[in-house]
């Protein structure tokens, strides 16, 4: 039987984050997260939640671990990357996921998180493209463009909004073997490592939320680059209101299978992330549901699927507590981890230790962290 595991396991790799998005491993062991940075004091360009601006700077980074070394410390190997926040360094985006391919090539995908018609107004910057990059001359090119496709095709047919947060690199595939996951356009992108032939796999179905909670007067507006101003929701008789599911991961599972998972918008209903499954010819399904503001998924090589909640209530409650919880083959669900220290994850990666390697703290600048937990 499993046993829960409690805070005190926690091994911390790496502290005093901005903003960490995502993490990787390269062929060596070494552990790479991504940090969106602090924005800056650049151009402004309007979020597309309408709760303020989101300020420009070149604060991104890529962050390297060295696991097992003893005296290494963290240390940025990529800098001055593309990062847009609010004043305060919240609700940032830039350098969300970073995945190396069989030939030790590093790719960086970076987000954007807002309506790709305003962003030529920031100059001639990387936001909503996926990179590559050489770490050695601190440098990158672009490779697709993500944001743009969202402008030119809107997929969904809803907001355009773009805000690419996680990929895969399927090197099976001949042809499309990027596979992108655009939180803000709810769609799942192809393109090839050459960049050419970047097309729409598929679009995440929105859902109908019946009788909708909404949040009251005492409410914390934990994620305001997302959330919309309490104007937007003041009047809460709404019986039906349809969500975007947002989706936040991607992987691919022992049946060749790609699995997604869904944080859900505002407001960010409890039980109502689901975790989806798309077939070799594309058809989409669900695969479990009953889950909340999902954010990554990852595989083990026993075809156990864990899922990590960024947090287990609505956020605008308050309760940072997020879980980690297994579902095996059989569809038995375990929760490993609930709170006990685990504050709003944001990936989750599984090392050839078997241990886990989180984020922790997602998504807040300067107090995000790298965890370890025995698996």
């Amino acid at each position: 039987m499993i046993q829960e595991l409690t805070k005190t396991q926690f091994t911390v790799l790496a502290d005093n984050l901005d903003n960490p998005k995502g993490l990787c491993f390269d062929s060596d062991g070494n552990l790479y997260v991504t940090e969106a940075g602090i924005g800056g004091n650049g151009i402004s360009i309007p979020a597309a939640s309408g709760q303020g601006n989101l300020h420009y700077g070149t604060t991104g980074a890529v962050t390297k671990i060295e696991i097992g070394s003893q005296n290494s410390k963290p240390q940025r190997v990529i800098t001055g990357l593309p990062s847009v926040a609010f004043a305060d360094g919240t609700g940032a985006a830039g350098p969300h996921d970073i995945k190396f391919d069989s030939n030790g090539s590093a790719y960086v995908l970076l987000g954007y998180a807002a309506n790709p018609e305003f962003r030529h107004v920031l100059g001639d910057t990387e936001l909503g493209k996926l990179v590559k990059v050489d770490f050695n001359t601190n440098s990158w090119s672009s490779i697709a463009d993500i944001a743009d496709y969202e402008l030119l095709n809107n997929p969904d047919g809803n907001d355009i909004v773009s805000n690419p947060l996680a990929f895969i690199i399927d090197e099976e595939e001949t042809l499309q073997n990027l596979l992108i996951a655009d939180a803000g356009a709810n769609d799942i992108l192809s393109v090839c490592t050459e960049g050419n032939n970047l097309k729409a796999k598929a679009v995440i179905p929105s859902q109908v939320l019946t009788n909708p909670i909404f949040p009251g007067s005492g409410a914390l507006n934990f994620d305001k680059g997302h959330t919309p101003p309490p104007g937007a929701y003041s009047d809460t008789r709404t019986s039906q209101i349809t969500i975007a599911p947002v989706p936040t991961s991607i992987v691919k599972g022992l049946d060749k299978a790609y699995y997604i998972s869904t944080f859900t918008g505002f407001p960010f209903p409890e039980g109502e992330a689901k975790i989806y499954r798309i077939d070799a010819d594309d058809q989409i399904t669900v695969f479990a549901d009953g889950f909340t503001q999902l954010i990554d998924l990852a595989f083990d090589a026993e075809g156990n699927l864990y899922a990590l909640q960024h947090m287990n209530q609505s956020g605008w409650k308050g309760k940072n507590e997020g879980s980690l919880i297994k579902i095996a083959p059989d569809g038995t669900r375990t929760t490993l981890l609930s709170g006990e220290g685990l504050e709003a994850p944001a990936a989750l990666v599984i090392g050839k230790d078997n241990a886990f390697y989180l984020i922790n703290r997602g998504g807040r600048p300067g107090k995000g962290q790298v965890i370890r937990i025995e698996k």
